[in-house]
């Protein structure tokens, strides 16, 4: 089963963290993935300034990654989110990298692609 690795910066800007789930879907030229949840236990996820990586397995391969979808839902209350970019490092070792540079509020699903 291929396994992507997905990095996911956040903002340095005050409050640019979220404590909100974050969930992401890849949309390649031979299939989309499944919705995963980007968390790691016992790990406060997307802290200001931070950089986090994530393993994304898929049940086939997916072939070249044309866009990603960040879907942000409500974990406690409202908490926007500065997200900078996300970087994906297909099976046989390319790097995409999906600039986003915006907060993300409510909630929502945004689609960025390679850039």
């Amino acid at each position: 089963m291929p396994c992507y690795t997905v990095t996911v910066a956040t903002g340095s800007q005050w409050f640019a963290g979220t404590d909100d789930y974050v969930y992401l879907t890849l949309q390649g030229t031979a299939g989309c993935s499944e919705r995963h949840l980007l968390d790691k236990p016992f790990y406060n996820d997307f802290e200001r300034g931070a950089v986090d990586s994530y393993d994304v397995t898929v049940e086939e391969d997916l072939g070249e990654i044309q866009l990603i979808k960040i879907e942000k839902r409500k974990y406690w209350y409202q908490d926007d989110w500065y997200l900078k970019y996300i970087t994906v490092k297909t099976p046989v070792g390319d790097y995409l990298e999906f600039p986003c540079y915006r907060w993300i509020t409510d909630e929502k699903e945004i689609v960025l692609r390679d850039g």
